[in-house]
């Protein structure tokens, strides 16, 4: 399968920055904005845009929308943030593009709905994938597989840049693993995506190397490394510099 280029003539790359293709693009009706900030509502997504070269205005900005000490997921980032913002996440990460996927449908999976989320977040609590929080649901479908009634695995889909969709949730309980789920789901979850003409893509930390290699096996490849970062917005909102800009398009 051939996968989809950037947009043009040196354009960005949609996976460099897939916040902001996302939130630009598939995703622009979850997108809140202030100033040249972009972000998912609090309780759907941690993910944001923030620009690469952040000044002080999109600092005060970013803290507004985070409110007084509130937690934001931030991307790779060349300083440190300003004083008042204090970073209690940092992880290395890898970036992964379906290369030689070959999906297929999983028969005993289910889609998942609202009414699920409670036993969602709960397998997520057990098994921490990653954020997955209680309207993340809502970014794409999200497929599960139940033994005995309980849910014990699930995947599925986060960030949408335009021709992409980010698988994302892998999970199994500890008890059913060593069996396959994962790899069945995310082969399901990739059937799905490619029956819209997309490609998936996925990230996991650096260091989980148990992950890295299933992926790779199921025909994906690293297409980049990168940083995840979570960061407490100032107690006290710092002042803008009063300079306004339009976002960034």
């Amino acid at each position: 399968m051939t996968a989809p280029a950037a947009t043009g003539p040196g354009a960005p790359h949609p996976l460099d920055n897939p916040a902001r293709s996302s939130l630009t693009g598939p995703h622009a009706h979850f997108a809140e904005r202030r100033g040249r900030i972009l972000r998912y509502p609090a309780d759907v997504s941690t993910w944001l845009y923030l620009p690469d070269v952040p000044d002080a205005q999109d600092w005060a900005d970013l803290a507004a929308l985070a409110g007084p000490g509130g937690e934001v997921g931030l991307p790779p980032l060349d300083e440190e943030p300003p004083p008042g913002w204090e970073i209690v996440h940092r992880v290395d990460g890898v970036q992964l593009v379906d290369v030689s996927v070959v999906p297929a449908p999983a028969p005993e999976a289910v889609r998942l709905g609202p009414a699920d989320v409670p036993e969602m977040l709960d397998l997520v609590a057990r098994t921490r994938p990653g954020p997955f929080l209680p309207r993340t649901i809502e970014l794409g479908t999200y497929l599960g597989i139940r033994r005995d009634g309980a849910l014990v695995a699930m995947a599925g889909e986060r960030l949408h840049p335009p021709g992409w969709t980010e698988i994302s949730a892998v999970c199994t309980d500890e008890s059913v693993r060593g069996q396959g789920l994962a790899s069945r789901l995310v082969l399901a979850v990739a059937h799905g995506i490619r029956e819209r003409g997309e490609t998936p893509f996925l990230h996991t930390s650096a260091s989980n190397t148990t992950a890295i290699r299933l992926y790779e096996s199921l025909g994906f490849r690293l297409r980049r490394r990168t940083q995840f970062l979570s960061a407490l917005a100032p107690v006290a909102l710092p002042p803008a510099d009063g300079t306004r800009r339009p976002v960034e398009r």
